[in-house]
């Protein structure tokens, strides 16, 4: 799906850019943006303007300057002006951030977490048909629509390329409308304090054009939940062998240690009896780009040092470290969860 060795050297900086708008919904708040800055030049002008005749200028100005009538159009009148246009302008300007749903558009539904992101992809009746992390697919020239929401803290959505920036709040879900018109990748953050490794809650996005997002959508590029071994149903779990399991070749077995160190009590893993919820699906964590909520590249080495310890790559995260497994043990978990499935 995608070469993750040059995925980095791609990609958008830390933080992402903020004013290179990559669609229609970005360039609006963009152009706001824009305007905003140039009127703060022009006011700032104006007061340091008037600052240096108070200071300097001649008595008659500054006069003037210290009048009622002044003070009444340039401290009263000017603001009202400027800044009440600058609202009913930026509103218009931005409107189409909350047009309504049509309801034929692509639904992603994101959900926040301490410090991560559950991304599930929506059909038209509204059920979940496909599941990633930290990771969101959108096509080429069409609009797609999001529906933002929070399972702990309040979180903030933010793809700067793409569109403004919409709250993700517990209890209720928010709606924001993404479109990228080139294809490409692009950084996301979340833009409100959560607490912990916030600063390092990031997510990738890649705009595919429409033939290969549908070819990526049909042919499991990213986690299925329907795809679900039948032996992992409650009942019918298969017995877990112990950590110290080894494959034929005598290499430890990464699916055991995965298993036998509780790792499947956080992760899904589809096909296996891991079916944890608090933690990212696993599933398909070869084809992802990054690791750790955007802040790292996806590549063996790095996985393998996030599952030793992750607590020294991004303090706080809710993964514990497993400094207590042997590097040949790393190494075969790793192995395991990097093979495509």
């Amino acid at each position: 799906m995608t070469d993750r060795s040059t995925a980095f050297d791609a990609w958008w900086g830390w933080p992402p850019p903020v004013l290179d708008p990559a669609g229609p919904y970005a360039e609006s708040v963009t152009v706001l943006a824009w305007v905003l800055f140039g009127m703060g030049v022009v006011v700032t002008a104006i007061v340091a303007a008037a600052l240096y005749v108070a200071l300097a200028g001649p008595a008659r100005l500054k006069a003037k300057l210290g009048g009622e009538k002044m003070v009444w159009v340039m401290g009263i009148g000017f603001p009202a002006v400027v800044l009440t246009g600058l609202l009913i302008w930026g509103l218009t300007l931005t409107a189409s951030l909350t047009d309504p749903v049509r309801g034929d558009e692509q639904r992603i539904r994101v959900t926040g977490h301490m410090w991560w992101w559950d991304v599930e992809y929506l059909d038209a009746q509204g059920r979940v048909v496909l599941r990633d992390a930290n990771e969101l697919h959108l096509p080429v020239g069409r609009p797609v629509v999001l529906e933002l929401r929070s399972v702990d803290v309040i979180h903030s959505f933010w793809v700067p390329n793409l569109s403004g920036k919409e709250d993700m709040i517990p209890g209720r879900t928010n709606f924001l409308k993404v479109q990228a018109d080139r294809a490409g990748r692009y950084g996301g953050i979340c833009a409100e304090y959560c607490g912990g490794p916030h600063a390092l809650m990031g997510f990738v996005v890649a705009a595919h054009n429409d033939a290969d997002y549908r070819r990526l959508l049909a042919g499991g590029g990213f986690a299925t939940p329907a795809r679900i071994d039948p032996q992992a149903v409650p009942g019918r779990m298969p017995a877990i062998r112990r950590a110290t399991a080894a494959t034929a070749s005598g290499a430890p077995d990464g699916q055991a240690l995965f298993m036998a160190n509780g790792c499947a009590a956080c992760h899904r893993v589809a096909g296996t009896a891991a079916n944890g919820l608090s933690g990212p699906d696993l599933t398909h964590l070869s084809r992802r780009l990054s690791l750790g909520a955007g802040i790292l590249p996806n590549n063996r080495g790095t996985l393998q040092g996030w599952i030793a310890d992750s607590q020294a790559l991004k303090p706080g995260n809710r993964m514990p470290s497993y400094d207590m497994l042997s590097a040949r043990e790393v190494a075969a978990i790793a192995a395991w969860l990097d093979t495509p499935r």
